[in-house]
């Protein structure tokens, strides 16, 4: 078994990001918090099987994902319904930077967090590999 265990993420505001993936994920929950040797806040925000880790920082270059800079695009998240975390996203006030419907086998949609790391939330509308996997369609 492979599995993500957790993503790590160095955040210009924790609580923010805290606010953000509460929202996308209702059954997150903090699972631990503290402070580095340096001081710095992190944060453990998941479920007991998975979760994403909130290191706090100072500085934000505010990377553009997908431009010319080595780094993460985004994260991608298969969600049961892809429209109720659009809902409760934009009810947190957080805007959609991109849907992506158009394919037979899955929805998704993708939002920016406070700090512009992009967050790709995926459904899948069949459990056939071969079709959910179809690179062919727009």
């Amino acid at each position: 078994m492979i599995k993500l265990e957790h993503a790590n993420l160095s955040v210009t505001d924790v609580e923010a990001t805290t606010r953000f993936i509460t929202a996308a994920f209702p059954q997150f929950v903090i699972r631990g918090e503290g402070l580095d040797s340096a001081g710095r806040l992190w944060r453990h925000v998941g479920t007991a099987d998975t979760y994403v880790a909130l290191q706090a920082v100072d500085a934000n270059p505010r990377r553009q994902p997908y431009g010319d800079e080595v780094g993460l695009n985004h994260l991608g998240w298969e969600v049961d319904d892809v429209a109720a975390v659009e809902r409760r996203l934009r009810e947190a006030g957080f805007e959609p930077n991109l849907h992506a419907d158009g394919h037979p086998a899955r929805n998704r949609v993708y939002f920016y967090d406070p700090d512009g790391n992009d967050w790709e939330f995926v459904q899948y509308l069949t459990d056939d590999p071969a079709r959910r996997n179809d690179y062919d369609h727009v």
